[in-house]
Formats: structure tokens, C-alpha cells, sequence
């Protein structure tokens, strides 16, 4: 009966790649917007329902990732053995509604329930999306596509900061959580019945698989935890979404605090800066890798080990900057570097498993980076930022900003490591399948 509920209609056409990856893309955008108004709106939250930095953290790390993570995995195989495409809209439903919830909210017991909601609907979002997208994009074109698909955190957030922020400005912080809930409603409906399920492995070297040989929970994830490429590429992402995850939920509140910005400069220039850094990244990442993966696999880790390199001095010189023009600017910096990892480590435990366990892979890498980044990333910022201030620290949140510093090495440690293994194996992406 499950499986019947969510196959998809067999009379909808096939719809082109860049259909499809647009599609997917406009789903992740609302997927990362409805997850980044918390933080967008952070200042105004706090003054109305009176929470702390770490109640902050806390709902925006800690509670709801897990939701976000742990379903995930039940999610990936289901959807692994159903319709990806119907799990995705169903979903993105959920997901909406519960951004409505978010925007009724009248305390912080109210606030942290709907969040944990949207968590719940968006663990069946990302991973059934990177399948689709490498069923329909063959070895040497994924790491792009899925660089266009990663553009969705970047136009989520960039829009985000100067929908939300406007909006909110004008109509208070609940409107803006009921406008964007709404839009992705209508959104599920329209993935629902214009997407179609491609077939498992469509793009492989090998075809299609057939439609009866589903994937094992278990032995999937034993597969995943005793691999060790897949395990540090997952290690790395989470040691730097740590640092991506504890800055971008505290930005906007640090920028107002401790740079003097007000909510109309922030939906102009910090969403600027969202889009062309954040944005740029995801697309210069995507041609990079999709070029370095060509001569070599190590590729796969060699790129975001670099970024991160580039990145880290700006980082600290974006929490020092005195004032927020130049603190804008370093950040821009930040952003075009700090996400060379996702579509890395996407393409490459894409490319690593089965056909069919890519949906359920995909989950438990988002798993493994979003626990430690999302879960405990916002949420150490937050303690910190606290801890600080009751030692008389005027600065709290720039310090607890400053401890996240070292997961940069962290993360570089770990690609690097993961290059090595890469460059021992020596096998080519198009025969891994």
C-alpha cells in the first residue's frame, strides 16, 4: 500500500535533465530558506518570546537535528525501495507545514516542537534528490549537476535574509514563516505531478537495475560504516558543516550585535553576500572537481582540503574586522571556499555504492556531517556565546566564534587523509558503480 501511495503517475512524460535538476534545486532552496529563518530572524525571535544565545543554539542545532538526521535514514530506505519522487513531495509538505507552525508560535516550548517538525520533513528532502540527480546525470557531468543542486542553500539563504528580513521589518517575524511555509505547499503538488522516477542506475555504465533487487537496510549500513572512504568523507563534511552550521546560525545576530547592522542592511548586503559567495562557490566547486576527478579520484578530496586552507585566514579575520563593510567583504571569501566539501563528498559516495543504496548512502552521510555539524555546531556556538558573557566577556559571541577555528584543521586533516586512500585505490568514478 505504501509503495502504491507514493509510485508516481505513469502517464506523466519524461521530463529533461534541466527540468528536473531545476525542479529539485527550487525544492532545496525552500528546503534551506525554511530552515535559515530561524537564524535570519534571530534578534527579533529573541526580543519577542525572550530566549537566550543557547536556547537559540539549541533550536536551531541540537533539537532539530534530531530529527533531521536520525529519520533520515528510515526515510533513505524507503524511498531507496518506493519513489523517490514521492517521498521528496510528501516531504516538502511536511516540512512547509511545520514553517506555518513556526510562524504561530506564542512560546519557546511551541517554537522548539515546530521546529523539530521541519526537521522531521526535511530529512526526507536532500537524500532522495541526490539519487534522483545521479539517475539522471551520467559519471563525469554529477559533480556539476550536483553543484547546480547545491546552489539551494545559497539562493535559500541569500533569499531568506532579504525576503525574511524585509518582510519581517515591515509585518513582525511570523509573516514571513507563513509566506514561505505556503509557497512550499503549493511546490509539493507541482514536484508531485511534473517529476518523474527515473530508473535505478539509468546513467551507470552497467544500466538500469532491475526494479526487484532492493537494498538491505542493514547490510547497507554496514556497508557505509566499514568503508573507510565513505566514512571520512563523511567525517570531513561534518567537521566543516561544524564550522559552516555554528557561523551561518549566529551571523546574522553577530553582524547586528557586534558589527552595527540593522535588519534593512542585512536583507540588502548580507544577502548579497549569500548569494555571489555561497552561490559562486557552489558552482566554481562543481566544474573544479567534476575537471580534477578526470586526471584523479583524490580529487574528491584534494579540492575542498584546499578550499578550507584558503578559507580559514579570511575566516578569522572576518570575526576580527572592526566594522561590517569590511567584515562583508572577508566573509564573501569565506562562503566561495567554505563549501567546495558538499559536492565532493555527495558525488563521491554517489559514485562509491550501489544504484540502489544511494538514497539510503546519502542519508546516512547527511547523518553523519549534519549530527556533528548541525546538531552540535549551533549549538557549541551557543554555550559558548554564553559562557563568555557570564565571565564578563562584552564580546561573548565573537569569542565563541573564535573557537570555532580549529574543526577547520579538522576537516583539512581529514581530506587529506581521504586523498591518500584515493590515491592508493586509483580506480576511475565511472567504474565504482
Amino acid at each position: 500500500m505504501a509503495t502504491d501511495a507514493l509510485s508516481p503517475p505513469t502517464t506523466r512524460p519524461t521530463a529533461k535533465p534541466s527540468f528536473v535538476l531545476g525542479m529539485l534545486c527550487f525544492v532545496y532552496v525552500l528546503n534551506f530558506l525554511d530552515r535559515q529563518l530561524l537564524s535570519i530572524l534571530a534578534k527579533p525571535i529573541q526580543d519577542s518570546l525572550q530566549i537566550s544565545d543557547s536556547q537559540l543554539g539549541l533550536i536551531g542545532g541540537l533539537y532539530f537535528a534530531m530529527f533531521y538526521c536520525f529519520i533520515a535514514i528510515p526515510v533513505g530506505w524507503f524511498a531507496d525501495r518506493t519513489s523517490r519522487v514521492g517521498v521528496l513531495s510528501l516531504a516538502c509538505a511536511i516540512w512547509s507545514g511545520a514553517t506555518v507552525a513556526c510562524g504561530m508560535a506564542a512560546n519557546y516550548g511551541q517554537l522548539v516542537a515546530a521546529r523539530m517538525a521541519v526537521g522531521f520533513g526535511e530529512a526526507g528532502g536532500v537524500p532522495p534528490s541526490y539519487a534522483i540527480i545521479t539517475d539522471t546525470y551520467p559519471p563525469g557531468k554529477r559533480a556539476a549537476a550536483l553543484g547546480i543542486f547545491n546552489l539551494g542553500p545559497a539562493i535559500g539563504a541569500a533569499a531568506g535574509v532579504a525576503f525574511g528580513a524585509a518582510i519581517a521589518e515591515r509585518f513582525g517575524w511570523r509573516v514571513p514563516f507563513i509566506a514561505v511555509g505556503t509557497i512550499g505547499i503549493v511546490t509539493a503538488l507541482a514536484v508531485w505531478l511534473t517529476v518523474r522516477e527515473p530508473r535505478h542506475g539509468a546513467t551507470d555504465a552497467g544500466g538500469p537495475v532491475k526494479t526487484r533487487d532492493k537494498a538491505l537496510f542493514w547490510p547497507a549500513v554496514r556497508m557505509f560504516a566499514s568503508n573507510r572512504i565513505l566514512m571520512l568523507a563523511a567525517l570531513g563534511s561534518g567537521a566543516t558543516q561544524f564550522v559552516t552550521y555554528g557561523l551561518g546560525n549566529f551571523a546574522v545576530l553577530f553582524l547586528m550585535r557586534e558589527k552595527g547592522m540593522v535588519l534593512g542592511e542585512v536583507a540588502v548586503w548580507y544577502a548579497l553576500v549569500l548569494l555571489v559567495g555561497m552561490g559562486g562557490g557552489m558552482i566554481a566547486s562543481g566544474r573544479v572537481i567534476d575537471r580534477m576527478v578526470r586526471k584523479s579520484r583524490a580529487g574528491y578530496a584534494v579540492a575542498p582540503a584546499l578550499s578550507l586552507m584558503v578559507a580559514m585566514p579570511f575566516y578569522l579575520a572576518f570575526v576580527w574586522a572592526p566594522g561590517w563593510p569590511l567584515a562583508l567583504a572577508l566573509l564573501a571569501v569565506v562562503m566561495v571556499f567554505n563549501y567546495f566539501y558538499l559536492s565532493a563528498s555527495v558525488a563521491l559516495v554517489q559514485e562509491e555504492v550501489k544504484p540502489n543504496q544511494r538514497v539510503l548512502s546519502g542519508a546516512l552521510l547527511l547523518l553523519i556531517m549534519n549530527f556533528i555539524g548541525l546538531g552540535l555546531g549551533p549549538t557549541w556556538v551557543g554555550f559558548a556565546s554564553d559562557w563568555f558573557q557570564a565571565q564578563g566577556d562584552v564580546h561573548g559571541l565573537q569569542s565563541a566564534l573564535y573557537t570555532l577555528t580549529p574543526f577547520y584543521v579538522v576537516a583539512i586533516a581529514l581530506f587529506l587523509w581521504l586523498a591518500r586512500l584515493l590515491r592508493r585505490e586509483g580506480r576511475q568514478p565511472e567504474a565504482s558503480a
